[in-house]
């Protein structure tokens, strides 16, 4: 009996191993293919972009508590360009955006956002997900900028204090890179080079003071420094619909306060309704004591109406 049941176990367990084996065999046929057909699909050029435009507005009428009416929107590009080969990486990023703020009781209407930024990466392949990397990344804005006040009689006044190309950063040099993935890269410079450049109008205004204007000396149009670069892009689900890209990037002269690092943060957090529709919320800071003593912070959120290309 014994050795019935023995054997009967042995067929039981023979077929079982047999039936699983073309099981197995065929998983792994697949995750082969599918290996395949991931090394092969992704290399060469990629792109993507979308355009948003966000919208806010609060409109108050005999509203005892107080308020101020006021409408803004502001219009975005986020388009990125990526390309991969067997052993290379090459990612680029353009970021610009233009915001205006109309406030019922105020004499002007006020920028809520403009920038323009371009983000470009090159790494060669050095092991496994590591890269040696050349970094370039420029950064403006695309009008003037004021400073706003009132006069001695409460009327609102403006001076202005930036503009197109003042300031403007050119930030380049090579490092090392890693890229775990397309949400979630390092890259860190030891020997960055980092040009301010402003209008030499501000700079040679009687009574200007050396480095007052975003640390470019009188008379000077240009500003030089050496440092070290570091930046990091990480982007998750929160939950579903939800997602969060985090954008840091780091810089020490090593010329001039080392000890002074300048700080750029942003999160930006994509509440997606539809294909069409998001709710967009983005916070921003920036430590650069030469432009300011202090943290510069800006604040958005609004329903956005987005198309993809």
């Amino acid at each position: 009996m014994k050795n019935i049941l023995f054997c009967l176990s042995f067929l039981v367990t023979t077929a079982f191993i047999q039936a699983q084996a073309p099981e197995k065999e065929l998983i792994k046929k697949s995750e082969d293919a599918v290996k395949v057909i991931n090394d092969t699909t992704k290399n060469g050029w990629s792109r993507k972009g979308t355009v948003t435009f966000l919208f806010n507005q609060a409109n108050f009428n005999n509203w005892i508590a107080g308020g101020e009416s006021n409408l803004s929107g502001t219009l975005g590009l986020n388009y990125e360009l990526h390309y991969k080969g067997e052993n290379t990486t090459w990612d680029n990023r353009i970021l610009a955006s233009y915001g205006m703020i109309r406030t019922d009781n105020a004499e002007f209407s006020k920028k809520s956002d403009d920038r323009l930024e371009l983000n470009s990466i090159y790494g060669k392949k050095a092991n496994g997900n590591w890269y040696y990397s050349f970094i370039l990344n420029f950064r403006t804005q695309f009008t003037t900028g004021y400073i706003y006040g009132k006069d001695r009689n409460g009327v609102e006044t403006r001076v202005e204090n930036t503009g197109f190309f003042s300031p403007a950063y050119l930030t380049f040099g090579p490092g090392i890179y890693y890229k775990k993935n397309d949400n979630f890269k390092l890259n860190f410079a030891p020997l960055t080079s980092k040009m301010t450049f402003v209008d030499n109008f501000y700079t040679s205004l009687p009574g200007y003071i050396d480095g007052s204007y975003f640390g470019v000396d009188a008379n000077k149009s240009l500003r030089y420094e050496l440092g070290f670069y570091a930046s990091a892009y990480y982007k998750f689900n929160l939950m579903k619909n939800v997602s969060v890209e985090n954008l840091l990037n780091l810089y020490s002269n090593y010329l001039e306060k080392p000890e002074n690092v300048d700080l750029d943060y942003q999160i930006n957090i994509v509440m997606t309704i539809n294909k069409v529709l998001s709710a967009n919320f983005t916070f921003q800071t920036i430590y650069d004591d030469d432009a300011f003593q202090g943290f510069q912070t800006r604040q958005i959120f609004g329903l956005g109406v987005n198309y993809g290309f």
